[in-house]
């Protein structure tokens, strides 16, 4: 049975030696919290042209992506510590792709693309080398939309629903970050699925270009 280990939320904030605020530093909150269409109620999103909106109102990071980076960390990796909004135990987050659905409660999760590293990220880490750290691990957790809203809290069950049509997963679409080209084959894979709408244009857009 997979299980909300953690709901993560976070204020504006600064970062030692980093300027922009940046809602990024989440922590566990107990009892209930209501998720909205446009994430987790009282979380801080500073960067809206790059986080937020529909298409990735709420981030989930796995427990066994956790247990990777706790070896290769040697640390501890406490719930909210890649400022993701749920922690989940139970799911291979490697295998998540694009359609996968989470139910939890009241609440209905869809996937919708993979967590790009940024500079805020390094920060956090405190490692100036984390951007590509992370990209090259290709364990990226999930960005959701909201198909149904409710109230979650730690411990609830999460049914995993794999998406039955194409499978695209987050690690497959994020081993592409930065690819100058992309085959069209697979451009056309992914629009099979309910991938994030502004890639959805971006791959419409490359396809109409070929011809």
């Amino acid at each position: 049975m997979a299980e909300l280990i953690a709901v993560n939320i976070g204020a504006a904030r600064h970062i030692e030696g980093f300027g922009p605020l940046t809602g990024i530093v989440k922590t566990p909150v107990h009892g209930p919290l209501q998720i909205g269409r446009l994430g987790i109620e009282g979380d801080a999103i500073c960067d809206r042209q790059h986080h937020g909106g529909f298409d990735q109102a709420i981030y989930i990071y796995f427990q066994s992506d956790y247990a990777f980076w706790r070896q290769q960390l040697r640390r501890e990796t406490e719930p909210g510590l890649f400022g993701e909004n749920l922690t989940v135990d139970g799911i291979d987050g490697t295998a998540v792709a694009i359609g996968d659905r989470f139910t939890i409660g009241d609440v209905l999760l869809e996937v919708t693309y993979h967590r790009t590293p940024c500079m805020t990220f390094a920060a956090r880490m405190g490692d100036p080398k984390w951007v590509k750290r992370f990209h090259q691990a290709g364990r990226p957790g999930a960005y959701c939309r909201v198909l149904t809203i409710g109230a979650v809290s730690a411990g609830m069950e999460v049914t995993y629903t794999p998406f039955a049509g194409e499978r695209v997963t987050v690690c497959e679409l994020m081993a592409l970050d930065g690819a100058r080209s992309l085959d069209p084959a697979f451009l056309r894979r992914a629009l099979q699925t309910p991938i994030r709408e502004r890639t959805r244009f971006k791959y419409e857009e490359r396809l109409a270009q070929l011809f």
